[in-house]
C-alpha cells in the first residue's frame, strides 16, 4: 500500500449509481483507498461491483430508508444516475429516476451530520437551444422540453440543500466519450448515413477521465455551486461529425433539414470556471 492510499484509509464516499462514469469513479477512489459504497437498482450487478467497492447495495432512489442507509456515515456523495434502459427513454422514465432520487437525497441529508460532499452529475443540454450562443453557469435554462424540465427541476431540488456544513455541487457535463465509447468508433458507424438537422448545433464533448479527476478534484477541494465540465473544443455537429471521418478517410454524413437535431443543446459551453477554480484538464482539445 503506498503512502497516500495510507493517508486516504478511513474516507469514506459513496456512488450513487454505478453505470459507466460511477463505476469509473468508483474504481478510481478504490484504488486510491477510500472506503467506497457503490449502488445499482439491478441485484445482478452487484458482483461486478464486488471487486471496486467495499460496500456494494441494491438501492431505489424512491426508498427513503434505503437512501438513509446508503449515506450514514459517509462523507462524500457522488450521485451519478440515469434511467435504465438500451434505447431512448422518454421524460416519464427521466423523472421516476432523478426527482425521487434528488429528494429522497435531501430529507435524508437533512438528518445527516457526517456527509461534508455532494457531487450530482447533471447536463449541459440544460442550456437548450440558444442558436450557438456562449453560455455559462449564469445562463438561463431551457425548460420547454419535457427532458429539460425533469433535469433541471433535480438541479434544484440538489442545489436547495440549505445546510452549512455540506458543499454541494452541480457537474453539467458535456457528451460523454471514452474507452467502449470511442468517438472514432461512434461517429464511424455513421459515416455516409442521414442525420436530422442540418448540423449547425454547437455540440459539447468531456472525456470519462476528465469526469472522473473533476469529481476527485471537487472532492478535495470542497467547491459548491454549479460548474459546467465541457472540453475546450467547439464545433457545429455538421464540423464534429466532417472531422472524425476525414481523419480515418470515410464517406461524410448527410443532413436532413426537414427534420430536428437529436441534440438539444445548441450552445457554446464556456468551461472557464472550473479551469480558474484550478482544475486542469487531461482532455481540453483532443477527440478519441
Amino acid at each position: 500500500m503506498t503512502e497516500q492510499q495510507q493517508k486516504n484509509l478511513g474516507k469514506k464516499v459513496t456512488v450513487m449509481g454505478c453505470g459507466y462514469v460511477g463505476k469509473a469513479v468508483a474504481s478510481y477512489w478504490y484504488e486510491k483507498g477510500y472506503f467506497v459504497t457503490g449502488t445499482t437498482t439491478r441485484e445482478e450487478k452487484i458482483s461486478d461491483l464486488e471487486t471496486i467497492t467495499h460496500r456494494p447495495i441494491v438501492m431505489r432512489g424512491d426508498d427513503l430508508e434505503t437512501v438513509e442507509k446508503v449515506i450514514n456515515d459517509q462523507e462524500t456523495i457522488l450521485v451519478s444516475i440515469a434511467p435504465i434502459s438500451d434505447r431512448q427513454v422518454d421524460a416519464e422514465a427521466y423523472a421516476q429516476t432523478y426527482l425521487p432520487t434528488a429528494k429522497n437525497l435531501m430529507t435524508a441529508l437533512n438528518n445527516n451530520s457526517t456527509v461534508k460532499q455532494v457531487i450530482y452529475l447533471s447536463s449541459g443540454s440544460v442550456y437548450g437551444d440558444k442558436k450557438g450562443e456562449w453560455v455559462d453557469e449564469n445562463s438561463p435554462l431551457e425548460t420547454e422540453s419535457d427532458y429539460n424540465k425533469v433535469l433541471v427541476e433535480a438541479e434544484k431540488i440538489i442545489l436547495g440543500l440549505n445546510r452549512e456544513a455540506i458543499n454541494v455541487c452541480v457537474l453539467r457535463l458535456g457528451g460523454i466519450y471514452g474507452p467502449r465509447r470511442e468517438l472514432n468508433k461512434r461517429i464511424g458507424r455513421m459515416a455516409g448515413k442521414t442525420l436530422p438537422g442540418d448540423g449547425s448545433n454547437y455540440v459539447a464533448w468531456i472525456h470519462l477521465d476528465d469526469i472522473v479527476y473533476a469529481v476527485e478534484f471537487i472532492n478535495k477541494k470542497g467547491c459548491d455551486g454549479v460548474y459546467n465540465l465541457v472540453n475546450d473544443v467547439k464545433l457545429t455537429s455538421k464540423e464534429f461529425c466532417d472531422l472524425i471521418c476525414g481523419r480515418q478517410q470515410l464517406e461524410r454524413v448527410s443532413w436532413d433539414e426537414s427534420k430536428p437535431p437529436f441534440s438539444a443543446l445548441n450552445a457554446r459551453v464556456d468551461n472557464s470556471k472550473i479551469k480558474k477554480e484550478g482544475y486542469q484538464f487531461i482532455y481540453a482539445d483532443t477527440l478519441i
